[in-house]
């Protein structure tokens, strides 16, 4: 994803001028050549996000587009009160980009583990919240973003994910993408569970089981029309994410669903209300909160024989 996302922003700056970068003391091996190229509109803060969102907002003021960039926890938690005050506040055209999101620095330890991005992003008026599942989506995003005057907060996985999507594929920021189609389940997932949803739905078509799965690329604005549909289509919704259950895709998807005539069955697939004290690699944590595909597929499994007996 990193590498959609900074192909892009040099194409971008190449056209605009006025696009600038500015990151916290990281992306070693991913900015260099942005740097070469635009010396005049790269700057490195340092171990300073909130001063680095601060500056964003000063350009912005004077009519620059400005990316932020720096790991998930640290662009967002670190300077949230910046982000808050003089970015949304004044709805700046900043896209605050945080990598490595979720578990992605698993073995880092909780500084690193990016759990409650999502919640304080989405809180904030103004502010559009993107996960991209794939590169595909970080590429369409970043050219959709040229559209959205305010700020974004596009949340990144690390380095390798797969494409999963066809070059055709539509892609609107506020529209989610049904990438299977199913009528027995709905698997909406966001960032970088995607992967792991299409495989969970492929096993489940081996119990013959045919699930929906949505690319819920973009939490805010949610795709309400989509969610509501797929719910009445299938009836059992489950929401996929490698974030907090609380305030994240979960949250918004059952915001939805509650605010709605519908009945269906809805269970969120997150980290639940406790902090990671463990380190590993992110599908050994995974499992151990019950967001691995094998947990997944046995939660679903668990459901459909309860509606069978």
């Amino acid at each position: 994803m990193r590498t959609s996302f900074i192909k892009n922003l040099e194409e971008m700056a190449e056209e605009d001028e006025k696009i600038y970068l500015l990151t916290g003391d990281l992306g070693f091996s991913v900015l260099e050549n942005f740097q070469r190229k635009f010396p005049k509109r790269y700057y490195n803060i340092g171990v300073a996000e909130q001063a680095m969102s601060d500056i964003a907002a000063g350009l912005a003021l004077s009519g620059r587009t400005v990316f932020t960039y720096s790991i998930a926890s640290f662009a967002t938690m670190r300077c949230f009160e910046q982000i808050r005050n003089d970015i949304a506040y004044h709805n700046l055209k900043v896209r605050i980009v945080g990598v490595g999101s979720g578990f992605s620095y698993s073995s880092y330890g909780l500084t690193h583990h990016s759990l409650s991005d999502i919640s304080l992003m989405r809180s904030l008026p103004n502010m559009t919240v993107i996960a991209p599942g794939d590169p595909f989506e970080v590429d369409r995003a970043m050219k959709e973003s040229k559209k959205i005057n305010g700020p974004i907060y596009l949340r990144l996985g690390k380095k390798g994910e797969p494409i999963l999507h066809k070059e055709d594929t539509e892609f609107a920021i506020g529209k989610g993408i049904i990438i299977r189609e199913g009528q027995d389940a709905t698997l909406i997932s966001t960032g970088n569970m995607l992967e792991s949803t299409l495989n969970v739905r492929e096993k489940l078509l081996e119990k013959n089981i045919s699930a929906r799965v949505i690319s819920m690329h973009t939490i805010k604005p949610i795709d309400k029309s989509l969610i509501l549909e797929s719910a009445e289509k299938t009836g059992d919704v489950y929401s996929v994410e490698e974030h907090n259950i609380i305030g994240g895709l979960g949250s918004a998807v059952a915001e939805v669903l509650s605010e709605s005539n519908l009945q269906c069955r809805f269970h969120r697939f997150g980290v639940r209300d406790r902090f990671c004290e463990c380190a590993g690699d992110t599908d050994y944590v995974r499992g151990i909160f019950g967001i691995s595909e094998k947990e997944i597929l046995k939660k679903i499994l668990s459901d459909k024989n309860k509606n069978e007996s």
